[in-house]
C-alpha cells in the first residue's frame, strides 16, 4: 500500500514535470497543475491567484510549492495515522474525511514540514507536531467512544459539525470553545435549591447584625 501511494505519487509528478518541457503549453502545466491542487483546498479565488502568479514565476519556484504542498499532506497523513489506527475507516470514509478538513490540515501540515527541515531541529519539530496533531483531533472531531460502543462512529464523523464554530473562533479563545457550555450548566445545576444533598443550606446566611441581636 504505502509503495503503491508513492509510486503513483511519483509517476503523477514526473508527468507533470515532462509536460511542462512541451513547446507552447509547457508553460501552462505547473500554473495548470497547482490550479487543480488548490482549487479544493482554498476556494476558487486563491487558486486563479496561484494559477496568474505561476505564469511568470520561474519553473523552479512551481516545482518548489507543489513538491512543498504534497510533503505537508504526507506529512499530515502520517502525523494522523495513531488516530486512523484506534478508529477503523474504510477507504471512503477516510477519504471523505480528510476532504470534509482538507484546508485546516493542509496549514497546519505545511507549516510543520517549513520548520521540520530546518537542520537539527527537524527531529524536536516532530515531536512537537505529534503532540499538536492530537490537540488538532480535539477540535475537528468528536470524541472517540469505548472500543465496544464504537460502531457507527466513523461514518458519523464524515461532517466536521462544528466547523464554522472553530474556524470562527479567535485563537485565544480556542481552548475554552468545548468547555463553555458544561461551565454554565454546571452554574445553572448548582443554583438550583433542590441541588444541596449535603443538607447545607442553598440561601445567603443572614447579616452578621441580625444574628448579634438575636
Amino acid at each position: 500500500m504505502f509503495l503503491m501511494r508513492f509510486g503513483k505519487k511519483a509517476a503523477i509528478s514526473l508527468t507533470i514535470f515532462a509536460l511542462s518541457y512541451v513547446p507552447y503549453i509547457g508553460r501552462l502545466v505547473l500554473p495548470a497543475a497547482s490550479f487543480y491542487t488548490f482549487n479544493s483546498v482554498v476556494g476558487l479565488g486563491p487558486a486563479a491567484i496561484v494559477f496568474g502568479t505561476g505564469l511568470f514565476l520561474p519553473r523552479r519556484y512551481l516545482v518548489v510549492f507543489l513538491q512543498s504542498y504534497f510533503a505537508s499532506r504526507s506529512l499530515m497523513r502520517e502525523l494522523l495515522e495513531p488516530y486512523f489506527s484506534r478508529i477503523r475507516f474504510t477507504k471512503q470514509e477516510k477519504k471523505r474525511w480528510f476532504h470534509e478538513r482538507e484546508g485546516i490540515l493542509f496549514g497546519f501540515g505545511v507549516g510543520f514540514y517549513i520548520f521540520q527541515r530546518i537542520p537539527l531541529l527537524g527531529v524536536l519539530i516532530y515531536g512537537i507536531a505529534e503532540a499538536s496533531t492530537a490537540y488538532l483531533i480535539t477540535k475537528i472531531t468528536d470524541p472517540p467512544p469505548p472500543p465496544t460502543e464504537s460502531e457507527g462512529f466513523a461514518a458519523s464523523q464524515q461532517t466536521w459539525k462544528n466547523k464554522h464554530e472553530i474556524l470562527n473562533l479567535k485563537l485565544a479563545d480556542l481552548d475554552t470553545s468545548k468547555i463553555t457550555k458544561p461551565i454554565s450548566q454546571a452554574a445553572n445545576s448548582t443554583s438550583r435549591p433542590e441541588a444541596t444533598s449535603t443538607g447545607i443550606p442553598s440561601d445567603a446566611p443572614p447579616p452578621y447584625s441580625d444574628i448579634r441581636s438575636r
